[in-house]
């Protein structure tokens, strides 16, 4: 049974912490926020690995909707897409993109 829908996003290490930051709060934070649909979204920085090592992401946001549908809906809207266009001023060094089931 599926409770919620999740859009995961993994960011890669950015070159320049401070300007991802900035950028990130600033300007792609506030832009996610302004899409209708979404019922939470979750902000993830890894601090390590689970062996203690350096960790494979920089950090990590969830997007959660109340189902596939509406998701689609939302990230298709001008302001879903104005987020998702944004990822390219957000990061260079890239970003990966699931999506799933939340039960």
């Amino acid at each position: 049974m599926c409770v919620m829908y999740k859009v995961t996003v993994l960011y890669e290490h950015p070159e320049d912490v401070g300007q991802f930051e900035k950028h990130f709060r600033e300007q792609h934070l506030p832009l996610a926020k302004k899409m209708h649909g979404v019922s939470k979204i979750e902000i993830t920085k890894f601090d390590s690995s689970a062996d203690g090592g350096e960790p494979e992401y920089y950090g990590m946001s969830e997007i959660f909707f109340g189902s596939k549908a509406e998701m689609e809906e939302t990230m298709g809207s001008p302001e879903g897409q104005a987020t998702i266009n944004d990822l390219l001023n957000l990061t260079k060094t890239g970003v990966k993109v699931l999506l799933g089931n939340v039960e």
